[in-house]
């Protein structure tokens, strides 16, 4: 195992380095440029501030000085916010849409993994019914749907809660609730319908009927023995779903005004802010091989039958 677990992590060495290549090279060739507008530079002015940035300098030559930039933590200055470089931006954002991303995971994982069981243990009732009509729901109705509509009840009709904001901002705690419960809703239905089909599965198997047969109780039956091989197909969705519940959270930032990494990525690719794209690229794949890589090594927690070698 821990021969597997220092493979996987010095595995993660060349994987970045394909994606940073890629994000680095592909950048810049699409159309426009950082320092380009409705109103065209002097070539003396542009070529200055080109000269300044190094992106005069042949473009490998450019890569490598970045390459080994990432390589000390340094992901280069912003070519459109002057004031501060990539790394500031990604470390005063980063932390807001970790806490969005982690509650709402949460709130996913507990109420979906919840409704998952109690629809597959009463298969074809209303429990069942209800539980996956709300599955349909949050897998149909979009994010900008979703927010507009709980900000109206909750904030302007019952006014519970503000309509707006960020805790981490001055702002009350109770901003965090809407924000997240609107990022998790989509991810809730699908959690709650693979809990459902994995369970109803994993009950059918012959090491469940042996305990039924043994006469056990159904509680023991489904905590202590199903669950277990249910929860495999959720333990696999996690991991990108958690990178995807962090880097799709753009339109819950946008609405709810949480100062998220999101907000900067929309802004770098309109401004043709190279560095600014490629950093927020390392974080997000940073995220998600790393959950991909504790997904792995869950997996064989939760799972006898999987070793690595």
């Amino acid at each position: 195992m821990a021969k597997y677990v220092l493979k996987r992590l010095l595995g993660i060495i060349p994987t970045m380095l394909i994606i940073v290549t890629l994000s680095f090279f592909i950048v810049r060739v699409a159309p426009g440029g950082p320092f380009d507008g409705e109103k065209k530079l002097p070539d003396v002015v542009k070529k200055n501030i080109e000269a300044k940035y190094h992106m005069n300098e042949p473009l490998l030559k450019q890569y490598g000085r970045y390459i080994l930039g990432v390589i000390q933590g340094d992901l280069g200055p912003s070519y459109k916010y002057k004031d501060h470089d990539v790394n500031f931006f990604i470390g005063s954002s980063l932390p807001n849409s970790m806490i969005l991303g982690v509650i709402a995971i949460t709130l996913a994982v507990v109420f979906g993994v919840t409704f998952g069981i109690l629809a597959s243990v009463n298969q074809n009732s209303w429990v069942d019914y209800l539980s996956m009509g709300l599955a349909v729901i949050g897998i149909s109705i979009p994010l900008f749907v979703i927010c507009p509509v709980l900000q109206l009840v909750f904030a302007m009709k019952l006014q519970w809660l503000p309509t707006s904001g960020w805790f981490r901002s001055g702002d009350p705690w109770t901003t965090v609730i809407m924000p997240s419960v609107a990022l998790s809703f989509s991810y809730f239905a699908n959690i709650a319908r693979l809990m459902r089909s994995s369970m109803l599965e994993t009950l059918r198997s012959d090491y469940i009927r042996t305990a039924k047969a043994k006469g056990m109780k159904r509680s023991t039956i489904i905590f202590k023995h199903a669950m277990k091989g249910a929860l495999l197909p959720i333990v696999s969705y996690l991991g990108p779903a958690f990178a995807g519940i962090v880097t799709g959270s753009v339109v819950v930032e946008q609405v709810f005004r949480v100062p998220g990494l999101g907000k900067f990525f929309v802004q770098s690719s309109f401004n043709r802010d190279y560095t600014l794209i490629v950093g927020v690229v390392i974080v997000y794949s940073v995220i998600l091989v790393v959950m991909n890589f504790i997904v792995d090594v869950i997996y064989s927690f939760l799972d006898p039958r999987i070793s690595y070698q």
